[in-house]
């Protein structure tokens, strides 16, 4: 009789967890004063002025630009760093898409870095062998909630002379050394996907320091509009990218669950762990101690399939997928992605013979997620996590076996 849920065998869990993102008395109570008080968007808008300061102060920065998707306000970012076409960005292949096709849309080049095989960030280590006189800028993504090494990163651009962007995406709140990422470059960017745990459905942030940015970034996304020029004057190309009232709404209701969710995420998270590395085979992002908050937007897991008897992180995905605990594979080296591999162009690199070990052993071997919203659930949502992977650990020859079958179409 089969114990795995995968060979027929009953499931560890049948109860699905927590949804996200979550919608209660707040934000039901904000969209419907927007909607009924009529005032959209527009020139008069009043809440969108009003998450660009909280957002801003929340990250001790002086300026916020809200933008209506964090894909654009990447673009815009970098664009108002000065990168032009032919410049280059060093970057993490192990990202998100979108972190590299900004850079593409400023026809500029992205140029990957290798990451660090404990962590999955951008090795600090390789950046500067990276560095040609045609670099403009570093791209610091923080991945799954983890910041990256921002100490060595700054120093880095300092010496040369370049530009810090971070791609704060996936790191609402998280720190390094006290310090809220986002903050320590020139600027900083952010993502309110359904997916984020600061979410209005779509729309992105840009914080900054620096007014003179802060001015290029909205006037950008507002149309190319002088700021403080008289009205309808447009001293550059811009494009609509503005946020709506009922998004900022939104945004301004969540930011007010913001900290409990982020503490509940953490503790779920650090329990998790705890429990995780006390299996063989299973280990977990490593956190650097300067990391002094983290901010989960995934649980990463580091599967070492010779701990199961062979099994491929593919096959323990799916393994685990049907006890009832959702998860993922993670992504692709961005570079093996269509978009680059058939890109050409003067100095552009050819992405299609680049090997990275690292993180292609993180991708095709290693990594496994688990996403935001199941970090909070509750204590007994955690145990049933750590309560499958330690079943598909028990019985690895029977998940062996059947992999081996269907390897050669048998069964």
């Amino acid at each position: 009789m089969p114990h795995l849920a995968i060979n027929s065998g009953p499931k560890v869990r049948e109860k699905p967890f927590p949804s996200w993102p979550v919608f209660v008395e707040p934000e039901r109570n904000v969209v419907s004063n927007v909607a009924e008080g009529g005032r959209w968007g527009g020139v008069e808008q009043c809440l969108v002025f009003q998450i660009e300061q909280q957002f801003a102060a929340f990250y001790d920065c002086d300026y916020g630009v809200s933008c209506k998707n964090s894909t654009h306000s990447l673009k815009i970012a970098l664009q108002s760093l000065g990168v032009i076409q032919g410049e280059e960005v060093i970057m993490s292949p192990y990202a998100s898409v979108t972190s590299a096709t900004a850079v593409l849309l400023n026809n500029a080049v992205p140029i990957f870095v290798d990451i660090d095989p404990e962590t999955y960030l951008i090795d600090p280590l390789k950046i500067e062998s990276a560095i040609t006189p045609r670099t403009k800028a570093i791209m610091a993504v923080h991945i799954a909630g983890v910041p990256c090494d921002m100490d060595t990163i700054s120093h880095i651009a300092k010496k040369h002379g370049l530009r810090v962007i971070e791609d704060c995406a996936q790191a609402l709140g998280a720190e390094w050394a006290g310090q809220r990422v986002g903050s320590f470059g020139d600027v900083g960017v952010f993502s309110f996907l359904s997916s984020k745990t600061l979410t209005c459905g779509e729309s992105g942030m840009v914080v900054t320091n620096d007014q003179e940015i802060s001015d290029l970034c909205k006037s950008i996304h507002d149309a190319g509009c002088v700021r403080g020029g008289r009205s309808q004057e447009h001293s550059g190309i811009g494009s609509d990218y503005c946020l709506s009232e009922s998004q900022a709404a939104l945004l301004l209701a969540q930011m007010s669950s913001l900290p409990e969710q982020m503490l509940t995420r953490e503790a779920n998270a650090d329990y998790l762990k705890s429990k995780l590395e006390q299996i063989v085979g299973i280990n977990t992002q490593k956190i650097d101690p300067k990391v002094t908050s983290h901010g989960y937007y995934l649980f990463v897991m580091r599967y070492n399939p010779q701990a199961f008897s062979g099994v491929s992180r593919d096959r323990f995905v799916q393994a685990l997928c049907a006890e009832g605990i959702p998860c993922s594979k993670g992504y692709l080296p961005l570079y093996k992605e269509a978009v680059f591999t058939t890109i050409t162009g003067d100095n552009v690199p050819d992405y299609s013979n680049l090997s990275l070990p690292v993180c292609e052993n993180a991708s095709s071997n290693e990594a496994v997620w688990i996403t935001q919203g199941m970090l909070m659930g509750t204590r007994t949502d955690m145990d049933a996590i750590v309560e499958a992977i330690a079943k598909l650990q028990t019985y690895k020859d029977e998940l062996a076996e059947t992999e081996a079958k269907t390897s050669v179409g048998v069964g």
